[in-house]
């Protein structure tokens, strides 16, 4: 690489298993009741990337709500921005969500696992 050229800022690597499908999600800016446009290509039990053209510092915190596919289990938690990439998205992570929440996302990844064993 040449020395004046930047290298683009990569997310994290994952710590956890992550699951794609979900519904009804909606996302507001903590503090304001504006529903912000957004897609989540994947989940998991700490946390979520949100693809969205709109721009988020790390630290802002967001509501979050959304029903698991398999289960219809009624998602709600708080989330805190980790990380941002321009034009793309936000890694957040959950910092305000219950154990029984937890609990249905972990339920959630385990049966896609299986659905993906079975598949095989």
């Amino acid at each position: 690489m040449k020395p004046r050229e930047k290298r683009k800022a990569m997310p994290p690597p994952r710590q956890y298993d992550r699951y794609s499908p979900y519904r009804d999600l909606s996302m507001t800016y903590e503090g304001r009741s504006e529903e912000i446009p957004l897609r989540v290509p994947d989940l998991s039990i700490h946390g979520m990337f949100i693809n969205t053209p709109r721009m988020f510092a790390e630290g802002s915190v967001l509501k979050l709500t959304f029903n698991l596919t398999r289960t219809g289990y009624p998602v709600s938690a708080r989330g805190e921005v980790r990380y941002c990439v321009p034009g793309i998205g936000v890694g957040v992570e959950f910092v305000g969500i219950s154990e029984e929440a937890q609990a249905a996302i972990a339920e959630e990844l385990e049966m896609d696992e299986a659905a993906a064993r079975r598949r095989r």
